[in-house]
């Protein structure tokens, strides 16, 4: 969600960097941002600390952080071609079914996604798997794939109790992230994956972007024991998962949805 379906990533920026400013450090690089999206809370907050080596506890910075994001959280906006692809999926003949995977635990959900109800409708409430939902064990965080698969478990459990389709398969999903081990979670669950990263965060992987979309990134701290990384990531150019440089260079016809020129107003 965050960086991928709305501009939140760049705010998290903006107030991490003025707390920073604060103690008179510089400002947050994108070679520690990278290592920090998509990861669980207390990981990332391990990792930015380390860097950081501010003078003031990790309690007393989430505090200052969490006054300065309420603040902006209500300027969240959708990143271009966001709105045409939800639309267009939402409207799918055959059916497109959607659910939302995010880090973003159920209190900062709230206050990014509030004024954005048309946009996060397209996703029904048994639907969203968020940050701190309890059916995702401690230490599962991406880049473990459990996140995705609790995403089609909501999909396949409402398919069924309609009885109209049969369960979807993990080759059938596809998964949109915008960070590194989001990719990786996605291939580790055996799902193809598009790629639609920050432009600074394509700049900071310049060179290793089939490593990225292969899965095969992890740092050698994110070892198989301590990720429960135990489904295999995907192969350099295997052609499960593609790049692009905004949702708006989504190739629908690729993936086999037919795009209702009509139901597109955005």
């Amino acid at each position: 969600m965050d960086g991928l379906l709305i501009d939140s990533e760049d705010i998290y920026t903006i107030c991490t960097n003025i707390i920073l400013h604060e103690y008179g450090k510089p400002s947050l690089p994108w070679s520690v941002k990278a290592q920090l999206q998509g990861r669980p809370g207390p990981e990332a907050g391990r990792i930015f600390h380390e860097w950081a080596q501010l003078p003031i506890s990790h309690a007393d910075f989430m505090i200052k952080q969490s006054v300065l994001q309420r603040e902006k959280w209500s300027l969240t906006r959708p990143l271009p071609g966001v709105h045409k692809l939800l639309q267009i999926l939402s409207s799918a003949s055959p059916s497109v079914h959607l659910a939302l995977a995010t880090s973003s635990h159920k209190i900062n959900f709230k206050l990014k996604s509030a004024h954005l109800n048309e946009l996060f409708s397209n996703f029904a409430e048994e639907r969203r798997v968020l940050g701190d939902d309890s059916r995702i064990a401690p230490g599962k965080g991406k880049p473990a794939p459990d996140i995705y698969l609790l995403a089609l478990k909501t999909i396949n459990d409402s398919i069924m109790r309609e009885g109209s389709e049969k369960p979807i398969a993990l080759n059938e999903c596809l998964v949109f992230e915008d960070s590194v081990l989001g990719v990786e979670a996605g291939r580790r669950a055996g799902m193809r994956v598009i790629w639609c990263p920050h432009p600074e965060l394509l700049n900071e992987v310049k060179g290793r972007e089939k490593e990225v979309l292969a899965g095969i990134t992890s740092e050698p701290q994110d070892d198989f024991g301590k990720h429960g990384l135990e489904a295999a990531p995907g192969m350099i150019d295997d052609g499960w998962a593609e790049l692009i440089k905004t949702m708006e260079d989504f190739n629908y016809k690729k993936y086999g949805i037919n795009v209702k020129e009509n139901l597109v107003k955005i």
